[in-house]
């Protein structure tokens, strides 16, 4: 057998992989748009949207990891030459989608659950709830792309993804400067604004993906029906659902270890969580890169187990570990010494600023065990391995992370917001490490 060399994986994750980071870079813009224009609205809209944000994203993200189920799924069948297969997985993807748009938005549209874990006041919580019922109708939208980005990137697609999330912030910028600032009868609607900004741009992209699975000569192979000429089957819904509810439990705890600090740091008045707001945002984009990296490593595992080359998998899934500790090395170094500059960039308030420079020393560590426990994570994925992982991501995220950064930021000393971070970093990197332990054990009984 010829040896794959790790310059070749390379050359195989990174034309995978630069869509991906674009595309999630401009869907992470919709935040940081939201976040530079309420920082410039004033510390209260900020924190409503800190804690706004962390609600829509703890409802969202846990949903679509379930919904991206389809994507190890159709990834293994378009491996194995079976895109029928691949199409039919897809459009059961959006039936789950809608499905699950019911609790999902109910959620947002009654956010009481966050306000009273963030211990709000009337005039904040007032803000947060409008913030979150627009995001209501931004939900069914969001989760039929999702499904759309989660099987176009499976079958080797992921520029077709990317120009429709470029295109949706292209619609939010321009958007939320109108709703947020207001301009002539329009009047200024605060961060209530950046809600309905995202709902209509956010729609606007779901209704474009499905003209392209009409009008793309690509996706004519896969065989795919129009939603509404079809109807859910439940066995391919509940092998959906087998795998995805791990997965979206897995995201679903990775991400409230983020959303729980900032309900939490909201406690200790808005300053803080301003200042929380801007380094999660920072290290939110620097997450994109890994990212980006995981899902063309989960992409290309998954094709090579569909075709049965499994020498070929497990190359991949090591050399993307390696790629992905020198990147994030790399990345967190750069940012971790320039961080007086760039949260410069965020804000120009004096007391915000000084409560976000000192979480940012954390951000090289925090950083690659991010990298490393994502990448980890979605070769798992491609394996169907995913409920061991989210087991793992509720000892290391929750216990470890949450749970210590209580203590360290309540109790004892009280270190304040700083306490939440110097959990949070040790909480990753035990996660990646037990999980590359896990990925180890999988590539030896796969062989």
């Amino acid at each position: 057998m010829t040896r794959i060399r790790f310059t070749d994986s390379v050359r195989r994750l990174v034309p995978q992989a630069w869509p991906v980071l674009v595309g999630q870079l401009a869907v992470m813009m919709f935040s940081t748009v939201d976040t530079l224009m309420m920082g410039r609205v004033g510390a209260q809209d900020l924190a409503a949207l800190a804690v706004g944000s962390a609600a829509y994203v703890t409802i969202f993200v846990g949903l679509m990891g379930v919904v991206l189920a389809v994507g190890p799924i159709a990834g293994r069948q378009f491996g194995a030459d079976d895109r029928p297969g691949a199409g039919r997985s897809f459009v059961q993807a959006q039936w789950l989608a809608l499905l699950l748009c019911v609790p999902g938005c109910l959620a947002l549209w009654f956010p009481d659950p966050f306000i009273w874990l963030a211990q709000l006041d009337a005039a904040q919580a007032a803000k947060v709830q409008a913030y979150t019922r627009p995001e209501a109708f931004a939900l069914p939208a969001a989760l039929l792309f999702t499904a759309f980005r989660g099987f176009s990137t499976s079958v080797s697609r992921p520029k077709a993804v990317m120009a429709m999330q470029l295109t949706g912030l292209a619609a939010k910028v321009p958007l939320n400067a109108l709703l947020v600032f207001g301009w002539g009868p329009i009047p200024a609607m605060g961060v209530a604004g950046c809600g309905w900004a995202t709902a209509i741009a956010m729609t606007a992209q779901a209704l474009v993906a499905q003209a392209v699975l009409r009008r793309d000569a690509f996706y004519t192979p896969f065989r795919i029906p129009h939603l509404w000429h079809t109807r859910p089957q439940w066995r391919e819904l509940l092998g959906l659902v087998r795998l995805g509810l791990p997965m979206g439990g897995s995201i679903l705890v990775e991400v409230t270890g983020f959303t729980f600090m900032a309900f939490f740091i909201a406690r200790l008045g808005a300053t803080p969580v301003a200042g929380h707001q801007i380094a999660v945002n920072l290290v939110a984009m620097m997450f994109m890169i890994a990212l980006a990296l995981a899902t063309a490593a989960g992409t290309l595992v998954a094709q090579h187990l569909g075709a049965d080359q499994k020498r070929e998998a497990r190359t991949v899934g090591r050399h993307a570990m390696v790629l992905a500790a020198l990147v994030a090395a790399a990345v967190g170094a750069v940012v971790a010494l320039a961080r007086e500059s760039i949260v410069a960039l965020y804000t120009s308030n004096p007391e915000a600023a000084a409560a976000a420079l000192p979480l940012l020393v954390w951000v090289w560590f925090f950083h690659l065990g991010d990298a490393l426990q994502t990448v980890a994570a979605y070769v798992l994925r491609a394996y169907q391995v995913a409920t061991l992982p989210m087991v793992i991501y509720v000892i290391a995220l929750w216990g470890l992370g949450i749970g210590g950064g209580y203590f360290l930021a309540f109790g004892g000393s009280g270190v304040g917001a700083v306490g939440f971070w110097q959990a949070a970093t040790a909480g990753l990197i035990a996660a990646a490490l037990l999980l590359s332990l896990l990925l180890k054990r999988v590539f030896n009984e796969n062989r």
